[in-house]
């Protein structure tokens, strides 16, 4: 018999709670999210890996939500777990360590950083009005809110990875990060990759807009941020999605109590109710919305946001 804080939790991380009222009266369709998750023991692999395709979205929304259980933490996790970790085969690129501001105001700021190596060539340019610079492995965008600086989304140019995260709340200082995802046409090398030729910043809608190699592009704009979720709005434009998944989620999970990602919801554009299955096990199908998170806590960044993946139209 499951505990009775368990069951509130479960409750508590209904999927339907992620919903937002949309008022355009445009209609959600179904996509075909494929999961390719694999058994791992190294808990800094991703190994959870849910595609998601389609030849006729044009836009969609991504949000990450912090936890259920986010106001029971009192003690987070977040640092890295190699235990059974073997890295030895990983690529290598080397680079020049450096830091650069592409932009800032009082209320917001966007930084980029070049590593001293990271495991693809630093080769896209990453543009912010008349300001081009090469090399930047990740860009970070930080905002001001009750007199701190937090950082609530990340990017890594040279392999089209994001990460987000909603504003920690008021009992926590900061939270983690968890599960990553990916938007563009979704090719494989060595792991999943989406193939940026470019991507370029605008304070005044901040709206990201990134232009593919394989040919398309697409915008992410933060639309919503607060101290319950962050909300991006995607659109794509020309992107090659009858070969490529146009969004892909990447995650880890080990045991239900190392995790950043333990369990999924769904539901169609028809269904009278969401179905659930732990992230292994889950098959795959038709979705209209997807949520995936945790109902218990992890020793594996505890406080890391869920995500919702929604809106999906022609």
């Amino acid at each position: 018999m499951l505990r009775p804080l368990v069951c509130a939790l479960m409750l508590a991380a209904t999927p339907a709670l992620a919903q937002i009222k949309d008022l355009s009266g445009q209609k959600d369709i179904a996509v075909d999210v494929i999961n390719r998750s694999e058994p791992e023991l190294c808990a800094e692999k991703d190994n959870v890996w849910i595609d998601f395709k389609s030849r006729d979205v044009k836009s969609f929304r991504v949000q990450a939500i912090h936890p259920a259980f986010i106001g029971g933490i009192v003690v987070d996790k977040w640092a890295p777990d190699f235990t059974s970790c073997d890295m030895s085969r990983d690529p290598v690129f080397a680079a020049n360590a450096r830091r650069v501001t592409f932009y800032e105001s009082p209320d917001f700021w966007l930084t980029g950083y070049t590593y001293p190596s990271f495991w693809r060539p630093n080769t896209v340019p990453f543009r912010v009005g008349d300001r081009v610079e090469q090399g930047i492995h990740v860009v970070q965008f930080w905002v001001k809110h009750q007199e701190r600086a937090e950082e609530v989304l990340v990017v890594y140019p040279p392999d089209g990875y994001w990460r987000a995260r909603p504003l920690p709340p008021q009992h926590l200082r900061w939270t983690a990060y968890g599960s990553s995802f990916l938007v563009g046409p979704v090719e494989v090398q060595d792991r999943p990759i989406v193939d940026l030729k470019d991507i370029a910043f605008d304070p005044a809608t901040k709206t990201f807009t990134m232009n593919f190699k394989r040919g398309g592009s697409a915008s992410l704009k933060i639309e919503t941020l607060d101290q319950d979720r962050i909300i991006l709005d995607v659109k794509l434009d020309g992107v090659k999605q009858d070969q490529y998944p146009f969004l892909t989620m990447r995650s880890m999970y080990m045991t239900e109590f190392n995790s950043d990602v333990a369990r999924v919801a769904w539901r169609t554009p028809t269904s009278k109710n969401w179905s659930e299955a732990p992230v292994m096990e889950y098959k795959g199908g038709p979705a209209s919305e997807l949520w995936a998170g945790r109902v218990m806590l992890s020793r594996h960044n505890t406080s890391a946001p869920d995500m919702v993946f929604s809106r999906f139209r022609p």
